[in-house]
């Protein structure tokens, strides 16, 4: 492997680590000159990182505008919602108690629900030992982070409906937890309208 394409998979964590933490908003720029900068290093390893992190879904590609983190409309989001509610609920089916009984998972963070939502789900997808549908939760986990974080404030008792899901899957209670995971997805879904104008006010605000 080159210097180029090490320099940029250091990158990829960087930037993707910087989306999931909310540092880029849904709908923001992402200025690869700007990265370069603050990296210390060339433009080049830098588009390269930001191409890998659009094949991800974590940014997009625009003809003119350049990269942006992606605003979904209502369809998309609905989409990636119902997507992420599949995946657990396949997860669950495919994972025995005697086998989950060995994951282990950080305690909830109550000051920072949507990283802790990221490692729950984490968490399940893994305890299958099936890499591609694990894979698939964490691309989808990725690509819901900046949404999560943008719209905390639009979810009420979001602390206890997550703590809820941690208690099931601590207890290894896999028909209370499918229950769960339907409703905290099925919740969201309906939110879609509101929460995507939501989004696009933070975007606007950002210009």
């Amino acid at each position: 492997m080159n210097a180029i394409h090490t320099k940029s998979t250091f990158l990829y964590e960087r930037i993707r680590r910087a989306i999931q933490e909310g540092r880029y908003q849904p709908g923001q720029h992402v200025e690869p000159l700007t990265l370069a900068r603050e990296f210390r290093t060339s433009v080049t390893p830098v588009r390269y990182a930001l191409h890998r992190l659009a094949g991800a879904g974590l940014v997009e590609l625009h003809a003119r505008g350049g990269f942006h983190v992606p605003l979904p409309f209502e369809a998309a989001l609905r989409d990636r919602y119902d997507w992420m509610e599949i995946l657990l609920l396949e997860a669950v089916d495919r994972t025995a108690a005697a086998h989950l009984a060995a994951e282990s998972l950080p305690p909830l963070d109550p000051q920072d629900l949507p990283k802790s939502t990221w490692k729950l789900f984490d968490a399940i997808a893994k305890a299958v030992e099936f890499e591609e549908l694990h894979e698939a939760v964490k691309r989808t986990n990725d690509q819901l982070a900046p949404i999560r974080r943008a719209k905390q404030s639009l979810i009420g008792n979001a602390h206890d409906e997550l703590a809820e899901l941690y208690s099931h899957w601590a207890a290894r209670d896999l028909t209370s937890l499918k229950a769960g995971v339907r409703a905290f997805h099925q919740r969201r879904i309906a939110m879609v309208p509101k929460i995507v104008s939501h989004l696009s006010q933070k975007r606007d605000a950002l210009h």
